[in-house]
């Protein structure tokens, strides 16, 4: 993606939005860093992320710290032939 100063993109302004609407994005920086980034107004959206939490309210709970080895120690017992 091309990179352009603050003087340059107000010098070119209207060649730059021709080129954007044509769907070629472009960054805007300030002394060397990007600032703003000029993309098509019809280009996708990024797709959100996941949230991590999405269980919440489901009744699972995770045990203290000093608890946390223990989570399915039974189990972990039965499948390896101790008593749970």
């Amino acid at each position: 993606m091309k990179s352009f100063n603050i003087h340059y993109a107000k010098t070119h302004f209207s060649a730059l939005i021709a080129q954007a609407s044509q769907g070629t994005a472009f960054v805007i920086a300030k002394a060397g860093k990007p600032v703003a980034k000029v993309v098509p107004f019809d280009a996708p959206e990024p797709k959100p992320t996941r949230r991590i939490g999405f269980l919440g309210g489901a009744g699972f709970r995770i045990p203290s710290q000093e608890r946390f080895n223990e989570i399915g120690a039974g189990d972990i017992e039965a499948m390896f032939g101790g008593d749970p």
